[in-house]
Parts: C-alpha cells; structure tokens; sequence
C-alpha cells in the first residue's frame, strides 16, 4: 500500500474544501437547514408528529441523508472529472499507483466531507428541535457507508462524464427525486397501500429508513434489510469501479 501516495491525493481533495469552504461547506448546510425552516413550519403547523415523533424532529434524519447523497455525489465526481478534464489524470494512471490507493484518495476525500457536513447540520439541527439518538453506532455506521456508498457511485459518474452538463443530470433528475419520495419528509405508512409498495422499489427509502430508525427506532423497513441495501450497493460500486480501471473505460482516451 503506497501511503504516500494516498495521503497526496487525499490531502489536495481536502484542500480544495478549504479554499471553497462556502460551496463546500456553508453552502449545502445553508440549504438544507432552509429546507428544515420551510417544512418544518409550513408542514409542521399541520402535522404536529409521526410515529409520536414531532415533525420537525421526525425530518431532520431524512435531510441529513438528502445533503450526503447530493454532496457526496457532487463532490466525487467533480473530483476525478476535474483532472481528467485536464489532462492530469494521465500523471495519476502513470504513477506507480493501484486502483485501491487511487480510489482511497479521491473517495476517501469525498466522503470525508459528506460526514462532516452531516455532522454540522445534525449539530445546526439540534439548536431547533430535540433530537434523540437511540443508536449512535448504528447511525454513525449508516452515515459512513453512505457517504462511502455514493461517493463510489459519483467516482463512477465523474468518470463517465464527458462533460459538465453530464455531472449535474443523474443528481437532479435521478438522486433528487428518489430522496424526496424516498420518505425524506413523510413515513410512507402515510401513503396508500400501492404507493407503499411502489415506493419499496425506491432505493433511498431503505436508507433514510434505517438512518431513521437510529435516532426515533422508527422504520418503515427493518434496519437489518437497510443495512444489506447499502452495503450491496457499496460493493456493486466497488465492482464496477474495478471493472473501469481493469478496462481503461474512458481513462485512456
């Protein structure tokens, strides 16, 4: 395992954070603590608690998990596309480097700052309502994996972009509404008996689920089918992350 290597590439992906601390940082928690203002108040006035949860409590696991998977996204694949769009990708594939320390550089950045910007909106989150953390191993395990998860899956996006409109097309038009219909703001119990079995295709409600349930022990799946989901996905990724570099798919042209 070459260290060195791995520190380089990790400590300059840190870096851009610091020198862009206001889109990195201040920008997603400003947004998300806006939506918890927003629908806090506005839905919150009508439903004053679920599963004897209040509202405001209820959503705060729900937009912890919306910023990760949009920031983890963001910030993986814009890490790995920026030097393929300048060519320096090239220096890294030359360096006498492996696939692993490559990706436990740019992916281990990436979910590094995902988990830090949690953590700040959890803190920003808990000066409004009252939040209980009834496991908090389990939740510090969702939120790791999760972070892992889709900055594996933004690595691979980074990759298969070909340009800047590309990176911004699976985040809003895929990611985005799955969380939102994912239960980010409501228990799908609340939905008719279709619905609900409709939104078990949904792939973020198995994790907004299981992120849920350590904090209230509320859960709309059990943890134990959302603990698989995520790490399943984790290492799909991870498969085809390894097929890409394997293959050369679209590092060596």
């Amino acid at each position: 395992m070459n260290i060195r290597a791995v520190s380089s590439i990790y400590r300059f992906e840190m870096a851009r954070m610091r020198r862009t601390v206001v889109q990195s940082i201040v920008a997603p928690v400003l947004s998300t603590s806006l939506y918890f203002v927003i629908f806090g108040a506005a839905i919150g006035s009508r439903i004053t608690e679920i599963d004897g949860v209040s509202y405001g409590s209820f959503i705060v696991p729900g937009l912890i998990m919306l910023a990760i998977l949009t920031e983890s996204i963001s910030n993986s694949s814009f890490g790995i596309y920026f030097p393929k769009f300048t060519g320096t990708i090239f220096e890294i594939l030359s360096a006498p480097v492996s696939f692993v320390e490559v990706l436990l550089g740019f992916v281990g950045a990436a979910a590094t700052k995902s988990v830090i910007i949690g953590a700040i909106i959890l803190v920003t989150a808990s000066f409004f309502v009252d939040i209980h953390i009834a496991h908090p191993v389990v939740m510090a395990l969702f939120l790791v994996l999760t972070s892992v998860a889709f900055s594996l899956f933004g690595f691979i996006l980074g990759i298969w972009a070909d340009g800047w409109e590309k990176l911004t097309i699976v985040p809003i038009l895929v990611i985005m509404p799955l969380t939102f219909l994912g239960g980010t703001f409501y228990s799908i119990s609340m939905l008719p008996p279709v619905w609900q079995t409709i939104s078990l295709f949904n792939p973020v409600v198995y994790l907004v689920s299981g992120f849920r349930w350590s904090f209230y022990e509320n859960a709309d799946v059990h943890v134990g089918l959302s603990l698989g989901i995520t790490i399943s996905f984790l290492v799909a990724c991870l498969l085809v992350v390894r097929w890409i570099f394997k293959t050369g798919y679209k590092l060596r042209t």
